[in-house]
């Protein structure tokens, strides 16, 4: 029976390698990297920009896994949570870009102006429920 552990073991490698490469496609595809390495004027370091979001992936699920602690305090707990937030925030602004969903909308309820109001009080109600989330946890 140990060469069904092994078999079970490699199709669950496999279909890990699948899904990450399915996520780091998509996020090479929505163009996050070229993106931030245009907005930086960092673009000779585009290679880096994929081996750190690579590695990232790799680490986080390492630690989701193995329950991996890293003992940084609160310090480094909010730090890594402004981190965290910048990430998901370019993530939402690149998928709304690419599926062209901020043009479409205005267009569908004739918006002239405010939109600069919109998109502040959509970063401000995500603030609010991310923060009444973790003081709930807490």
């Amino acid at each position: 029976m140990w060469w069904q552990q092994i078999l079970l073991g490699l199709m669950g490698l496999s279909a890990g390698f699948a899904v990450a490469g399915g996520l780091f496609a998509l996020i090479i595809a929505l163009g996050v990297v070229s993106r931030f390495a245009g907005k930086t004027h960092t673009a000779k370091y585009v290679f880096w920009y994929e081996d750190a979001i690579a590695l990232g992936g790799i680490l986080g699920n390492l630690m989701s896994i193995y329950n991996i602690a890293v003992p940084v305090g609160q310090i480094g707990v909010a730090i890594f949570g402004a981190f965290s937030g910048v990430f998901v925030g370019a993530w939402a602004m690149a998928l709304t870009e690419i599926v062209n969903i901020i043009p479409i909308f205005t267009r569908r309820i004739t918006l002239r102006r405010g939109m600069e109001l919109i998109i502040l009080s959509m970063a401000l109600g995500r603030t609010l429920g991310a923060l009444l989330f973790f003081a709930q946890r807490w």
